[in-house]
């Protein structure tokens, strides 16, 4: 029999979920997901895919982030013309998602070209087009939760929820390539959810696998005592603190799910007096088409009725057009501005904090996960300026983080959800995660009875699974080397090392000094190039 695995994605980094199983029968995808985080990591998604599109048979989504279903566009106009299975929920929220990131993609491009006019380079393209978007919906197809569904020959797949966003499903797949006594029994967890979500029910799966493939976003990181009401209490204080009677809350948020359930705890924490009144603006278009998608799906919901009653306050208001973006910026009274992206690598928030980065009585708050290289993490991370749209921003504001909104669970969680499972016969492989996370999750999971020695695999990596265990496959040079995977890459260097050359200079005394300052730079860079 020949089966293989290959992983095309969320490989030793935590974006581009993209998994292929290949029997001599049938080709089928895991997730088609953009990546996202360093510059490095998201040219990949201008690259050719490593396969050939119209030859896959069917692809199965895990959930509607666009790091898991991102490139679907994209594979659909690369000649992918098989069906695309999802969840009602998946499939509602892909149809505001992906067309919404094929407009940004175009405005994005179209400056970029502008600035590539005017230094004589190449313009680009972009990855799709939100008309793009709009043509690769017509393959999706709705599948309910706990039903066998075949999706290709030899294959066939069953959906449990796994309580990380509305629609998101962990999938059971059943291989039965020719020549095999019986089915092999696969379980991609997709972004399995943590044990105190507001909106979503504890995580669900089978038990008695072949193979797990398993997420590890905070495989190194453990929540313990997290609760609804201690990440409100959290949330109160971070608020008061930021409270200044000219200033603002930026919270850079996922349009979907993490900006609704922000909504609900602020609302409820206005209602119980722990918070005065305050203005809060959803400075997105996605997050309002988004939040009408949820009220939709409100009776599925934990709290649903809640999260209804804080998107109908008259304390929120939902910004649709530029123009009432731009207007937020003429509010002289404390206020809070709920923004996409959550990494703040596009959107709307990277205007606000263009406007209130540099002025000190402005906080910031990270309440998700802040990829390597992503403006979010280099924040996070202490820098002292940034470049935003071409130009250089002093970081005075207040930076603070509050990660109990996590979608994802911590290492515990996982460890306790993939025992669940067990027994596990052949393999576990730890996706979706950077390297720390990922070996901390490894050695967790070591002493867990009945479970192989979980792999870490690398990008373009391919897994033969014909036989009783899992063997690496020699392949051809991967195209995002180990080391670059999941860290900072040289765009990020580089752009650091200008903010440098420019504090320097500006800290020189006089001209003299000045000159001093950049003889020195220019003697460095000779000598560089002659080393």
């Amino acid at each position: 029999m020949s089966l293989r695995l290959h992983f095309y994605g969320a490989a030793r980094t935590v974006t581009g979920s993209c998994f292929l199983l290949e029997t001599e029968a049938a080709r089928v995808l895991v997730d088609c997901g953009m990546f996202q985080g360093s510059k490095e990591e998201r040219e990949l998604n201008y690259q050719h895919f490593p396969f050939r599109a119209a030859g896959i048979s069917a692809l199965c989504l895990t959930h509607a982030h666009i790091d898991h279903s991102g490139l679907v566009p994209k594979l659909v106009k690369a000649g992918f013309d098989g069906p695309i299975y999802a969840t009602s929920g998946t499939t509602d929220l892909a149809s505001i998602m992906l067309p919404d990131s094929g407009y940004i993609q175009e405005v994005e491009v179209n400056q970029l070209n502008r600035r590539n006019s005017r230094r004589g380079r190449e313009t680009v393209t972009p990855i799709y087009t939100e008309e793009d978007a709009i043509a690769s919906l017509r393959q999706f197809r709705s599948v309910a939760y706990g039903q066998w569904q075949n999706v290709a020959p030899g294959f066939r797949a069953r959906y449990w929820n796994a309580g990380h966003l509305l629609g998101s499903a962990s999938i059971e797949m059943e291989v039965a390539p020719n020549g095999a006594k019986e089915p092999i029994r696969f379980l991609f967890s997709g972004d399995v959810g943590p044990d105190h979500k507001l909106l979503q029910p504890d995580p669900d799966g089978p038990s008695n696998l072949d193979y797990v493939i398993l997420e590890s976003t905070y495989g190194d990181t453990d929540r313990d005592g997290t609760t609804i009401e201690r990440r409100r209490r959290m949330l109160r204080d971070e608020v008061r603190a930021a409270m200044k009677p000219s200033g603002a809350l930026l919270i850079p948020s996922f349009a979907v799910e993490r900006t609704q359930e922000l909504l609900v705890d602020l609302m409820e924490l206005m209602e119980a007096g722990e918070l005065p009144e305050i203005p809060i603006f959803i400075d997105s278009p996605l997050a309002s088409k988004a939040s009408a998608i949820f009220k939709r799906h409100a009776k599925e919901l934990r709290n649903g009725s809640d999260l209804v009653q804080a998107l109908e306050s008259r304390f929120v208001r939902f910004t649709e057009t530029v123009e009432q973006s731009k207007a937020i910026d003429r509010i002289h009274s404390f206020h809070i501005i709920i923004a996409a992206s959550g990494m703040c690598e596009a959107g709307r928030i990277r205007h606000h904090l263009k406007a209130w980065l540099w002025r000190d009585e402005a906080t910031v708050l990270f309440v998700g996960f802040q990829a390597q290289g992503t403006l979010g993490r280099i924040l996070q991370d202490g820098a002292s300026k940034v470049r935003i749209h071409g130009e250089e921003v002093n970081v005075r504001a207040r930076l603070r983080t509050l990660d109990l909104y996590s979608g994802h669970a911590d290492g515990p969680e996982l460890k306790a959800w993939l025992v669940d499972r067990l027994p596990v016969r052949r393999g576990v492989f730890l996706v979706h995660g950077e390297d720390p996370a990922l070996k901390a999750l490894q050695t967790s999971l070591a002493d867990i009875q009945h479970v192989p020695h979980p792999v870490i695999p690398e990008i373009d990596d391919i897994y033969d699974l014909s036989g009783e265990t899992a063997v690496r496959v020699e392949r051809r040079e991967p195209r995002l080397p180990a080391s670059s995977a999941g860290h900072r890459d040289w765009h990020n260097d580089y752009a650091e090392l200008m903010l440098e050359i420019n504090e320097a200079i500006d800290a020189a005394a006089d001209r003299k000094a000045k000159a001093v300052v950049i003889r020195r730079i220019r003697e460095a860079l000779k000598d560089g190039a002659h080393g």
